[in-house]
C-alpha cells in the first residue's frame, strides 16, 4: 500500500461521504465506472454521472462538468486515463468537494500533492470495491 491508499482516507469517503460524482459515467453498462456506480448506489451513496453528454444514468441526473453540478458534492470518482485526471482533482478542491478518489489504475502524483495540500482527502490506484472486499476478509 502507498500513502495515496491511506486508510483513514479511504474509510472516510466509504464510510462518512455520500454524494459521489463520478466522472466518466456515462450509459454503457460494459464500462468499469457503469458497475461501480451500481456498487455505490447498493451501498447507499448518491451518485451523479459526470460526462460532457451528461446523461441520465442509473435513474441520476448526469451534468457536463463538475461546476454544473447544482449541489454539493462530497467524493469525486475519476474514471480517466491518468494523463487526464489531475485537472479532475483540480476542478473538485475549486467546487467545495470533501475528498478525491482516482480509481484504479489511475496516478497523478502532482494531483496527489495539489489536493492534499489544499488539505482535501485523496486515494489513487484502488477502487471502492476492491476496498470494502479488503474490509470483509
Amino acid at each position: 500500500m502507498t500513502d495515496w491508499q491511506d486508510p483513514e482516507a479511504v474509510s472516510l469517503m466509504l464510510d462518512d461521504l455520500e454524494t459521489w460524482a463520478i466522472v466518466g459515467l456515462s450509459t454503457n453498462t460494459s464500462r468499469t465506472a457503469y458497475s461501480i456506480a451500481e456498487l455505490l448506489q447498493r451501498r447507499g451513496k448518491r451518485i451523479v454521472p459526470i460526462h460532457p453528454d451528461a446523461p441520465v444514468v442509473l435513474g441520476e441526473q448526469g451534468y457536463a462538468s463538475l461546476a454544473d453540478v447544482p449541489f454539493p458534492i462530497d467524493v469525486v470518482d475519476v474514471f480517466r486515463r491518468s494523463d487526464q485526471a489531475g485537472p479532475f482533482a483540480d476542478q473538485a478542491v475549486k467546487i467545495g468537494a470533501k475528498a478525491v478518489w482516482f480509481q484504479l489504475g489511475v496516478i497523478d502524483e502532482a494531483a496527489f500533492e495539489r489536493t492534499i495540500a489544499a488539505g482535501v482527502p485523496m486515494v489513487m490506484d484502488t477502487c471502492p470495491a476492491i476496498e470494502w472486499n479488503r474490509r470483509a476478509r
